[in-house]
């Protein structure tokens, strides 16, 4: 066996390699030592890959038809994602040079295409684990922050509302505080406002940033709604907005926010977003309501505006991030807003809404997320 002094690890790794015997044959080596591997034949074929699959690892032959291994590693540092992937080149050369070169161009190491099954699962495994090992450091660190911050983005419960049934489904990316964040204000007797919001690029370098800017966000909307007694979602929507454009530390951050001021007695519903995806609204048919806002802080003149819907009893609505419509299965494809209309329009009346969506996201992905993932279910009782 190829791993027998080797934990036996999982993880999705991308060979770029454009001679069909090397590419099976680490192909062969790496499926059999427990990692998926994706081939491409050169750099042009990889960063397509890359862009799909986002793989834990890259390995890369140097020299290639179209783009070689050097331009194509170029070409990664130039997207701020696919950057922080570890790469790896793949070589039959060992001059000093040529290593030299791989490694200004910010690589993990080299791997000898002569080199010994062993030796490059060994080599694969000691830099996903040491990867994993400053994650985890990384992870901790933000915890510990976010626990001294006292940082609540999502409710523990359930808002009570007489006529409603009103649910969330909130998983954090690799279960650490990240950048979406929900919350619930009961304005008066017969209106509740629900608020779901997503503050952009938070992966785990970022989370820092992600959690602390979802909690100023939900309490500057939190102030906004306690400071008024205006049951419009856009204005509510433009004070917030006018709060973060004002504050340097923020306005430049992608953060979308959704905003339902739900009238409980008269049973309508107002919504208005801020550059967020649209609000499914389930009657009869789905329909998919799009609002025009721009993303909090990058413009004073919001453009906000108000959807008014007048509910009945069965009518379901739904805001959620694009932690749902970007979840991928094990081929790379996005589960999609086309898809999550399709579903929704078949959901059982007599079974939990929350339920049957976690139960068709966990099939879809295989329980495995690359991103926050949150959804607001309201139903009429």
């Amino acid at each position: 066996m190829i791993q027998d002094n080797i934990n036996k690890t999982t993880g999705t790794i991308l060979l770029v390699e454009d001679e069909p015997n090397i590419a099976k044959l680490f192909n062969f080596n790496l499926s059999r030592a427990g990692f998926h591997c994706e081939i491409a034949n050169n750099g042009k074929e990889g960063l397509k890959l890359a862009e799909k699959i986002k793989p834990d690892l890259i390995i890369s032959d140097v020299m290639m038809p179209e783009v070689d291994g050097y331009e194509f590693r170029r070409l990664l540092l130039k997207n701020p994602e696919l950057k922080q992937i570890p790469f790896v080149f793949l070589t039959a050369k060992g001059e000093d040079d040529d290593i030299l070169q791989g490694f200004d161009l910010e690589i993990e190491d080299y791997i000898i295409k002569t080199s010994s099954p062993k030796v490059v699962i060994a080599k694969v495994s000691a830099i996903l684990k040491s990867l994993e090992k400053e994650r985890v450091k990384v992870v901790d660190e933000v915890q510990k922050a976010a626990d001294s911050m006292g940082a609540k983005v999502v409710p523990d419960e359930f808002p009570k509302t007489e006529g409603f049934q009103i649910k969330h489904w909130h998983m954090p990316f690799k279960n650490i505080p990240g950048g979406d964040f929900i919350d619930y204000f009961q304005m008066d007797d017969d209106h509740l406002a629900i608020i779901l919001g997503d503050v952009m690029g938070k992966r785990w370098g970022a989370w820092y940033f992600a959690v602390a800017y979802a909690g100023y966000v939900r309490s500057a909307a939190r102030f906004v709604l306690e400071s008024s007694n205006d049951y419009q979602p856009s204005h509510i929507l433009q004070k917030v907005n006018e709060s973060i454009f004002k504050d340097e530390r923020i306005s430049e951050v992608f953060i979308t926010l959704s905003v339902i001021i739900l009238d409980t007695k008269n049973k309508i519903a107002r919504y208005s977003g801020a550059g967020d995806l649209p609000l499914i609204y389930k009657s009869k048919n789905v329909e998919r309501i799009l609002s025009k806002g721009v993303l909090l802080g990058f413009s004073k003149a919001g453009e906000y505006e108000d959807h008014e819907l007048k509910l009945k009893k069965g009518d379901e609505l739904f805001v959620f991030t694009d932690g749902i419509t970007e979840a991928r299965n094990v081929k790379g494809e996005l589960y999609s807003e086309e898809r999550l209309m399709k579903f929704l329009q078949k959901l059982d009346p007599d079974q939990d809404t929350i339920e049957q969506i976690k139960k068709e996201l966990a099939q879809y992905t295989g329980g495995e997320f690359d991103d926050d993932v949150s959804v607001i279910t309201v139903k009429v009782l």
